[in-house]
């Protein structure tokens, strides 16, 4: 079973209408200060961490709010300040920000603080699937209740007023900028090509600093030795619905036999916001979960993984800035598309000849591992896929981003020069 769905979620919304209102008059009554809050719907990093640690080294106050006790110690960890996002202190930490940051929405902070705040929204990925107002699944409601076409209309509303509270929303690339926009409503004085913060991890230092940092990340599973060779299968969200690519005991069966012949190991990063069964029927080393309550952020990972599989996840462009080969897994793709759509075609991206099964995908695996040439062939039309996403690949996101927050009349900290 999945643990959230926009339609549960938009139905919370409507229940809580009231708490909104309350918490709009109290932002109007209590005045903003200097602190910049973080927040992040995948826990303490992504790009909001990379934007924290800007400003923070810059000199401002910064606070993340945190979900919970998990979270308040991996923000102590790095030394950040914290406050927990929900009850009156949060609502207050919220309310007094000059700065909100968030990467998923507002309820990243205190959704009832965030009127008439500063919002920076970094979001969570250059949009592959549509999403916002482009996919008519966000303002989705339950079934059967009663009114749900009036209802819809309202959540559309309150969605738009909610996104035109966003100062800045940082894209990747022009490309990426226009789905955002559409996405969003928003124009493009708002949406600006800074590079995203979230990927400056990929291109900051040497490339042996980042496998080092990488692995280190990666032993939390257990041991990875240098000679053996990562996969990722990071499968996207469906909305509550069931991956339909979760392997069954035959298929098991033929990837750990892939792994041990070419002496790899392979890493389940299943949607945070998802679930399924994805470990094989049996114990195999060689396949370990990483999911979110082992690591919140995936991307510092990534320079260690050799090839990613995936079906319509963001990071397909993300790992070109790796030049690693892509095995595209997505045997739903005309009802995906029917029911939340895609920015152009599935194929632009993932190629005409995409696997729709695991066995098609265990052959794709099994080449790129073991002929050089053919891996070399997926590295370079990874790469390429990624330049035309990326514009920025300096390690230099975040304080782009930075740059434009302070352009914008947000002043430097006190003492600052």
């Amino acid at each position: 079973m999945a643990s959230f769905s926009f339609g549960t979620g938009n139905a919370a919304k409507l229940v809580r209408l009231p708490l909104y209102a309350l918490g709009r008059i109290g932002t109007f009554l209590v005045p903003r200060g200097e602190t910049w809050v973080f927040g992040c719907g995948a826990g303490v990093g992504d790009g909001a961490l990379a934007l924290q640690r800007e400003a923070s080294d810059a000199g401002h106050r910064t606070i993340w709010l945190t979900r919970d006790a998990r979270e308040e110690a991996d923000a102590k960890a790095l030394g950040i300040r914290t406050r927990r996002r929900d009850g009156l202190r949060g609502w207050w930490a919220t309310a007094r920000a000059g700065v909100l940051v968030v990467t998923h929405g507002l309820g990243d902070v205190n959704r009832y603080g965030s009127s008439d705040g500063f919002v920076v929204q970094l979001w969570h990925g250059i949009p592959l699937k549509r999403i916002g107002l482009d996919s008519p699944i966000t303002v989705q409601v339950p079934k059967g209740i009663p009114g749900a076409a009036l209802l819809g209309r309202v959540l559309t509303g309150m969605y738009r007023r909610a996104a035109q509270r966003i100062r800045i929303l940082p894209a990747a690339s022009h490309r990426s900028r226009g789905r955002l926009e559409s996405a969003f409503g928003l124009g493009d004085d708002r949406v600006i090509v800074t590079g995203e913060p979230r990927v400056d991890v990929l291109s900051t230092g040497t490339a042996e600093q980042r496998v080092a940092d990488a692995t280190a990340v990666l032993t939390r599973t257990g041991p990875l030795l240098s000679e053996q060779s990562a996969l990722l299968y990071a499968p996207t969200w469906r909305d509550g619905a069931a991956d339909p690519a979760v392997p069954t005991a035959e298929q098991w069966v033929r990837i750990v036999r892939l792994l041990e012949q070419h002496d790899a190991v392979l890493f389940i990063r299943s949607h945070p916001l998802g679930e399924g069964a994805y470990a094989p029927p049996w114990s195999s080393g060689r396949v370990r979960m990483l999911g979110a309550e082992l690591l919140p952020d995936v991307t510092p990972a990534l320079p260690r993984i050799d090839v990613l599989i995936t079906d319509y996840s963001s990071m397909a462009y993300d790992v070109g800035l790796l030049s690693m080969p892509v095995v595209y897994l997505a045997p739903d793709v005309a009802e995906y598309s029917a029911t939340r759509g895609f920015y152009g075609r599935y194929e632009d991206v993932a190629g005409e000849d995409y696997a729709q099964d695991w066995e098609t995908a265990i052959d794709r695996i099994d080449e790129m591992l073991g002929d050089p040439a053919a891996y070399s062939r997926a590295s370079d039309r990874s790469a390429a896929l990624s330049a035309h996403m990326h514009a920025h690949r300096d390690g230099r996101n975040a304080h782009r981003v930075y740059q434009a927050i302070r352009a914008r009349g947000i002043p430097a900290p006190k003492g600052a020069r």
